[in-house]
């Protein structure tokens, strides 16, 4: 009889040690820990995608080129190149994330543009999305 083997991260095996902070920052006390690895690599996708490359300090090549997209004219080449950008960023800084679809939409009166990256982890069972929006 066949089972299916779960693949835990050795992050994981210990629960109740923070492994990680959570994003936003908006909770009783400063921060709020992370516990899981599925919830350390969703936080970590969301301050990837909300840094600007040049922002971080001392780290001049962390974060995005995607908030740059948001004060040129929204084309459809734009949102191609988006997903480029994206696919291209996640395998340099995320090469344990494995892309399966990538949502990229925009309202080009209000200036806007969002996407969603549903996205599995390599060698474990953790499938998740991040959903982000870029307003100007």
């Amino acid at each position: 009889m066949a089972f299916k083997v779960e693949i835990k991260d050795p992050l994981d095996l210990q629960p109740r040690k923070a492994i990680g902070v959570k994003l936003p920052f908006s909770s009783d006390s400063v921060f709020t820990s992370t516990f899981t690895s599925k919830e350390a690599i969703k936080t970590n996708l969301i301050d990837f995608f909300l840094t600007a490359k040049g922002e971080r300090y001392l780290n001049p090549t962390f974060g995005s080129e995607i908030k740059r997209f948001i004060f040129d004219n929204i084309t459809p080449n734009s949102l191609r190149l988006i997903d480029a950008a994206i696919r291209q960023e996640l395998k340099i800084f995320f090469p344990r994330i494995e892309p399966i679809d990538i949502n990229t939409t925009a309202d080009p009166d209000r200036n806007v543009i969002q996407f969603s990256l549903n996205y599995t982890v390599k060698q474990t069972n953790i499938n998740d999305e991040v959903v982000i929006n870029f307003e100007q």
